[in-house]
């Protein structure tokens, strides 16, 4: 267990769940579902099930350390990796992995988003323990595919074919992002098609050696600070060395190429909370579907299937709404059909363009 490591992705704004999530407090640290835990929390204690608590780091946008120290105090400032600029993951993969590597060479580490929900966390210890320990075993990339339940066209997809790694692990065939939903059906019918969770497992020298050889210009920016690494020139390193990153994903820079991929089957009831209707698919709903978070002094007549996510203390009266969302935050309310929610982007943008970044 000292050879394994988690790697906590959290620095995303989140704007598809404006006005809530907003730049300066984005998704990752808000309680979304009425838990009592924010998600970025929940998913630190998941890992602390997996991997002794110095072995955890977070990486975040520089002005969200502050956020991460506030929410997860038990971590030390040295775990929390800060990023100067967004640059995709992987520049923030291989910044904490060379980081890794250089304190334990034999390291075997997880990668996860901090904004998704996990609903069965004795399951996903059990496979992520498992992916650790045959990628300490197998110069391999793995990455945790779902079992879908529905063509769903939100989600990439990996495919994979017959070969397997020790039983389990079957080799990736094919990555596909968000397909149409006739392609998703078809999908479906294959069987031999998982949703793609972006949760990566892998040793430090597979990862840099892939590195080595599909990104050969980001490995090289990150290997250059492996001097100054734990010391007190690594933030100023940090600040160069991303802005000279391509802007890329590990999916595309690296897992979509590399030949040493393979991919665990895995039901541990996920969900990426990319959207509201994610949330109103997992919220409590009364009996003519509205899920209210929280619910005290929300008053609903003829109303139903909405989702309502508005401050604790203040009353709310909705008349004759169905299928909705209706959500208030920052000083701001938004209402919005569930099947036009794919317009928040733009909305954002639009705000954004008349009023500045006052509300975003």
């Amino acid at each position: 267990m000292k050879d394994f490591y988690a790697v906590i992705m959290a620095g995303g704004v989140g704007s598809r769940f404006w006005p809530i999530s907003r730049t300066a407090h984005p998704k990752q640290f808000i309680d979304i579902l009425g838990t009592g835990k924010t998600l970025i929390q929940n998913t630190y204690e998941r890992f602390l099930k997996i991997v002794p608590a110095e072995n955890i780091y977070i990486v975040t946008n520089d002005i969200y350390k502050s956020l991460v120290k506030e929410q997860i105090p038990a971590i030390d400032e040295t775990q929390i990796l800060g990023e100067p600029v967004m640059r995709n993951t992987a520049p923030c993969i291989a910044y904490a992995c060379h980081k890794i590597s250089i304190l334990n060479p034999d390291a075997s580490i997880v990668v996860a988003p901090s904004d998704h929900l996990i609903l069965n966390t004795e399951e996903f210890v059990n496979d992520i323990n498992k992916s650790l320990e045959v990628s300490k075993r197998h110069n391999c990339l793995i990455t945790l595919g779902i079992k879908p339940s529905r063509p769903d066209t939100g989600y990439g997809y990996i495919q994979f074919n017959a070969q397997t790694l020790e039983d389990n692990f079957h080799k990736v065939k094919t990555f596909t992002e968000k397909p149409s939903l006739e392609i998703a059906k078809s999908f479906l019918q294959s069987g031999d098609f998982l949703w793609n969770a972006g949760i990566f497992v892998w040793s430090a020298k597979a990862i840099i050696s892939s590195f080595e050889r599909y990104l050969p210009d980001i490995n090289d920016i990150f290997k250059e600070g492996e001097s100054v690494f734990d010391t007190p020139a690594e933030h100023s390193f940090i600040q160069n060395a991303y802005y000279q990153c391509t802007n890329i994903s590990i999916d595309y820079g690296i897992m979509e190429k590399a030949d040493n991929v393979y991919v665990l089957p895995t039901d541990f009831g996920w969900s990426d909370l990319g959207t509201w209707s994610s949330v109103y698919e997992l919220a409590d709903k009364d009996y003519v579907g509205n899920a209210v978070i929280p619910s005290d002094k929300v008053i609903m007549y003829d109303s139903s299937n909405c989702m309502v996510n508005v401050p604790g203390e203040k009353l709310v009266i909705l008349q004759g709404l169905d299928d909705y969302i209706i959500v208030e935050s920052n000083n701001t309310l938004m209402v919005c059909q569930k099947s036009q929610e794919q317009n928040v982007k733009q909305i954002v943008a639009d705000v954004k363009a008349r009023f500045g970044v006052e509300y975003i």
